[in-house]
């Protein structure tokens, strides 16, 4: 066992888990300013996950040192996404009106299509057709 795994292993399971939450809350910060510094169109706790996903590959970061915050957020795992879907639930009826403004644009892609097609048809017969001058 190297010297600082034995130090992370020494400490209390309180602070072991807010280590392992300020890494990870760190990584995430650090891929919410790498995407608004760069302008990249990615979500930044995406970039963030990358990032931590090479520093453990890397061994820069040790899974040992993260192992705590990881399991107790798999845990409340369900709970973070209620705000998601109370917001979610808040617009179905936008939603709904939606879907009717997409069915009309889709109709009338449809038809417009369509009618393209059929005059683009008769207006460009081929040579030995009957009907062509």
């Amino acid at each position: 066992m190297s010297g600082a795994a034995s130090v992370t292993a020494r400490l209390n399971a309180p602070a072991r888990f807010l280590m392992g939450l300020g890494i990870l809350m760190a990584f995430a910060a650090l891929g919410q300013a790498l995407v608004g510094a760069l302008g990249w169109p990615l979500p930044g706790s995406v970039v963030g996950m990358a990032l931590l996903w090479a520093a453990l590959g890397t061994g820069v970061v040790r899974l040992h040192w993260i192992a705590d915050a990881a399991d107790g957020l798999l845990g409340i795992l369900g709970l973070l996404f209620v705000p998601a879907t109370v917001g979610f639930l808040q617009f179905l009826s936008a939603g709904a009106a939606w879907g009717v403004w997409l069915l009309v644009m889709t109709a009338a892609l449809l038809l417009g299509a369509g009618t393209a097609g059929l005059l683009a048809s008769r207006l460009l017969r081929p040579e030995g057709s009957p009907e062509s001058p």
